[in-house]
């Protein structure tokens, strides 16, 4: 968890732009659309070792230039998007902190072999019983 949420938050910066689809005059005089944008590289909240698990666990959404960028356009309302960007780029930003846990090595226990090969010794001689040609 994020512990001071405000002074990382004075490191986005919001762009905002008339948002698509149905909607008619509203959606065409409005600009309700929010777009994200935090330069990961630049931050100064986090430690160095920290943008390099951000960097990594976020390669697919931050851009060359070592920008995330958010978008949403979800409701009529600009506060409303504003507010489901944040919460998102929160929510991301707080996964990608999360260390993976290490997986731990485990065998097929010994009896679960042997049981196996088994099975497939009596299956083989089931098999090779049907094969046989009696003399009569």
């Amino acid at each position: 968890m994020i512990a001071n949420k405000e002074i990382l938050l004075t490191e986005l910066v919001f762009k905002f732009s008339r948002s698509g689809g149905a909607g008619g005059q509203h959606v065409n005089k409005v600009s309700s659309k929010v777009l994200l944008q935090w330069d990961v590289a630049g931050s100064t909240f986090f430690l160095e070792d920290q943008k390099a698990i951000l960097f990594h666990a976020l390669s697919n959404r931050i851009n060359k230039d070592g920008v995330l960028q958010l978008e949403s356009d979800n409701d009529r309302s600009q506060v409303k998007n504003k507010e489901i960007a944040i919460q998102r780029f929160l929510t991301i930003v707080d996964t990608a902190l999360i260390p993976v846990k290490a997986r731990k090595k485990t065998r097929i226990p010994y009896s679960k072999v042997v049981d196996r090969l088994d099975r497939k010794k009596r299956q083989s001689e089931l098999k090779k019983s049907r094969s046989k040609k009696f003399d009569e």
